[in-house]
């Protein structure tokens, strides 16, 4: 089994200069919401060419490995995202793809990857759950990336956390949504050795909350899943190579239900006009939901590919079906 490292200065820097040549930087922009005691920014992966924050993981694993690593072509597990995202890399690269997903993710994100020339390969989620953990593995001859404990990947991720860093010089505290751990560690791994006085945050669904749990108890938990509409986040249990490096990094987690996350989506549609996904609203939901953070909050809004019929079952007030 792999087990990453916490992400060097070193090795961030290395992978923000590798994704000028991709993608500008993502914003940081103020959300107006006259809070009395609190500026919330919201930090827009969003714009992203593919919508995500994925992209920058999908560009760093792949661009800092050897053209011919490549050459029989490249495979991920993925909800969608980092399916995504690597789709765009091989595209552009002209190495074939292929995804392993479960048959319940969203469809605009099975539709990007084949859009994009990638394969999309259906499993179970027990199988989908085992592959991303390592416990199994598929036989193929593509370079397999895992999407949560490759190094490059965190190193990928650790770009958001330094390009936060350089755009508000105050950070009290910031709020990351919380699925396999590699977004909040790599982004976590940037801001500590940054901004070390900033609060790192694990935000995650209710119907699905491992990190409130491992914290709860002092060490990893399996908890019961209910089926939600949000797919990016949340898990039966918390990936064992990646939560110690992780656990390190973050000061607390926030589990938020399904009405605070439609109501943050909503909030994003009318006073930024910001489509996110369940996930990646979730991070406002969880800053709305914390009575006692103060000051400067930056809110990762990590992904807005969500189906139309999904968005507008939110934007009408509802809440989508699982």
């Amino acid at each position: 089994m792999s087990h990453p490292q916490r992400p060097t200065m070193q090795a961030m820097e290395a992978a923000r200069l590798r994704l000028l040549d991709w993608m500008e930087p993502t914003p940081l922009v103020p959300l107006n919401l006259d809070l009395p005691d609190r500026r919330i920014f919201l930090k827009l992966e969003t714009l992203s060419p593919i919508g995500a924050f994925k992209l920058r993981p999908a560009l760093n694993a792949m661009l800092s490995r050897d053209r011919a690593s490549l050459s029989k072509g490249v495979a991920t597990i993925s909800s969608g995202n980092m399916a995504y995202g690597m789709a765009h890399v091989s595209h552009v690269l002209g190495v074939k793809m292929a995804a392993y997903m479960f048959a319940g993710a969203p469809q605009t994100k099975i539709d990007g990857v084949r859009r994009l020339g990638g394969e999309v390969r259906f499993i179970g989620m027990d199988d989908w759950w085992r592959y991303i953990t390592e416990a199994d593995r598929p036989l193929l001859e593509e370079l397999l990336i895992n999407p949560v404990i490759d190094q490059a990947v965190l190193d990928g991720n650790g770009t958001i956390g330094l390009e936060i860093a350089q755009d508000l010089p105050a950070i009290d505290a910031v709020f990351v949504p919380y699925g396999g751990g590699s977004l909040i560690t790599g982004l976590a791994s940037a801001l500590k050795y940054l901004k070390p006085e900033a609060k790192i945050f694990a935000c995650e669904d209710e119907n699905a909350a491992p990190v409130a749990a491992a914290l709860r108890a002092g060490h990893i938990v399996d908890v019961e899943m209910n089926p939600s509409f949000i797919k990016s986040i949340g898990g039966p249990s918390l990936l064992p190579q990646i939560w110690p490096v992780a656990q390190k990094l973050i000061d607390g987690a926030v589990s938020v239900s399904l009405e605070q996350v439609t109501d943050a989506m909503r909030i994003l549609f009318s006073k930024a006009r910001v489509v996110a996904e369940g996930a990646g609203a979730a991070s406002l939901a969880a800053a709305l939901a914390s009575p006692h953070v103060k000051g400067n909050v930056v809110c990762v809004i990590s992904g807005g590919n969500i189906d139309a019929d999904d968005y507008a079952t939110v934007l009408s007030g509802g809440i989508p079906a699982p």
